[in-house]
């Protein structure tokens, strides 16, 4: 009897487990099509020539797993996993950043979605859109974007302007390179960033103040931190703390634009030196209309972003390449010797000229731009249905390229993770292989004075200086962008041979 009972328990609980499973199976086969009824069914017979993927998870979508794979040691699994499950289409359907879209990850397809202005837009997630402005670059219309890249252009990449920039540049170099020998261990790439930092406030607000730029460039920290994170806007978040970030540099900047407006009224005389916070505030339409103080602080706020955390995070994995590869580094340095050689009697500090003749230096950086790929995607949105290679990208769904793809193809560049400058020797990209800078009309505006900083900077730590990493095999984090966790534990040393 006791037997047939427990008979009976066991027939009980496997039905009941059966149950539990098929439940179980049911509920996730709807979750995970949610999504797919949402977004593609409207399409009709568009959904049909949708590229492979899949939306993921409701509300979620495929954020989970780009983040734990960003969050790894091998952050090309992401796209890894698209290609195991649907082949190498090069285009993938995907639910990110709260929106359906489409990874584009060959050269051609990423050049098309750059360069067609009349298809695409920029499509930033709004709460990124929300943290660098409405009236920055990323949020404006294409005709305000071309206004504004002619006004800021001579200002930032001119030839006249660069070589103003560069003496400044190289002055606070060679101070910030003697100073961090005396300092011990020092998070080298902390004091690069503060270093980029106080070059572009100098040339966007005129500014040399180390209490404010200590102050900003500890925002603009928190800022980018929330800038490719969840959009959660609750107290502990990255994203409510780049949030309250933005408010104060908001608030800074207003204070600058008063006090530029106030002393132009107060003086009734422009300034002799125009920084680019003088440009903003002369520049006009065809009718005579100036900008707004919104407009004048959302684009200051994007450019001072963007001018010095790529700077500063190349300049480092530059270093740390070189002094990993003592061929290369030897290579680079007998170059910085032979330009200063070659440099006339009573020339002090570096030309312009001199600058644009260090080429393989220019291959060491186009290298490590290429490796640790600084911006691993980009935004935009398509404006009407557009069919590349034979998939439609439906209209305003966002479309994701995907740098880190390109740079990182073995079939573009052998042995793709490996740092050698010279695979440039003789060697000329094709379009859309090699776009650390973006392309098209919205091309990054500071990418020449971001190669004039990082050239300046290598060429003095070349000639007099080594890295001494305490934690040389320090885990890398990948977002917001590629760094060693210890933010590059160091110490540096003057060469034995130098006598800076």
């Amino acid at each position: 009897m006791k037997t047939m009972e427990f008979g009976w328990i066991l027939w009980l609980v496997m039905v009941f487990m059966c149950s539990f499973c098929a439940v179980f199976v049911a509920v996730k086969w709807v979750l995970k099509n949610v999504n797919k009824w949402l977004h593609e069914t409207q399409l009709g017979e568009k959904q049909y020539s949708l590229p492979p993927g899949d939306l993921g998870w409701p509300f979620l979508g495929n954020m989970p797993s780009f983040l734990r794979s960003f969050k790894s040691n091998h952050p090309e699994s992401f796209i890894s996993s698209y290609v195991s499950r649907f082949g190498r289409t090069g285009m993938y359907k995907a639910f990110m950043f709260g929106r359906p879209s489409v990874i584009v990850t060959t050269p051609e397809a990423c050049r098309r979605v750059l360069t067609d202005d009349v298809c695409f837009k920029p499509g930033w997630p709004q709460s990124t859109v929300q943290l660098i402005g409405n009236k920055s670059f990323i949020g404006i219309s294409y005709e305000e974007h071309k206004r504004l890249r002619r006004l800021t252009a001579a200002s930032v990449n001119g030839y006249e302007a660069l070589s103003t920039y560069a003496k400044y540049i190289e002055e606070n170099v060679v101070s910030s390179l003697n100073k961090w020998t005396t300092m011990g261990e020092i998070e080298f790439l902390t004091q690069l960033r503060k270093l980029t930092f106080r070059i572009i406030v100098y040339i966007f607000l005129s500014s040399e103040s180390e209490p404010v730029m200590d102050a900003l460039e500890r925002q603009y920290t928190t800022l980018n931190y929330g800038i490719r994170a969840m959009a959660i806007n609750l107290p502990g978040f990255a994203y409510h703390k780049a949030l309250k970030a933005r408010k104060k540099l908001v608030a800074t900047f207003q204070s600058v634009v008063d006090e530029r407006r106030n002393q132009r009224k107060e003086f009734h005389v422009l300034p002799k030196k125009k920084d680019m916070m003088d440009a903003l505030l002369d520049v006009a339409d065809e009718n005579g209309r100036k900008l707004s103080d919104e407009e004048i602080i959302d684009i200051m706020l994007m450019y001072l972003n963007a001018g010095h955390e790529s700077s500063g995070h190349t300049a480092m994995w530059a270093a740390i390449f070189l002094e990993q590869r003592p061929e290369f580094l030897q290579k680079a340095k007998a170059e910085q010797e032979e330009i200063v050689k070659r440099r006339p009697p009573g020339q002090s500090g570096l030309t312009l000229k001199e600058i644009r003749e260090m080429k393989y230096l220019s291959k060491v950086i186009d290298e490590t731009l290429r490796v640790i790929t600084f911006a691993p995607t980009v935004f935009r949105e398509a404006k009407t249905d557009v069919n590349i290679s034979g998939y439609t990208i439906p209209k305003g769904w966002k479309v994701l390229v995907w740098f880190r793809s390109v740079h990182l193809d073995p079939e573009t560049y052998e042995n793709p993770m490996e740092f050698n400058p010279s695979r440039w020797e003789n060697y000329t990209p094709k379009a859309g292989t090699f776009l650390p800078f973006g392309a098209g009309s919205r091309l990054c505006p500071g990418n020449d004075l971001a190669k004039l900083e990082i050239s300046i900077f290598l060429h003095h730590f070349l000639l007099h200086y080594q890295l001494e990493r305490v934690n040389p095999g320090s885990p890398v984090m990948y977002l917001p962008h590629t760094r060693p966790i210890d933010n590059c534990l160091a110490r540096l040393k003057k060469c034995p041979t130098s006598s800076a």
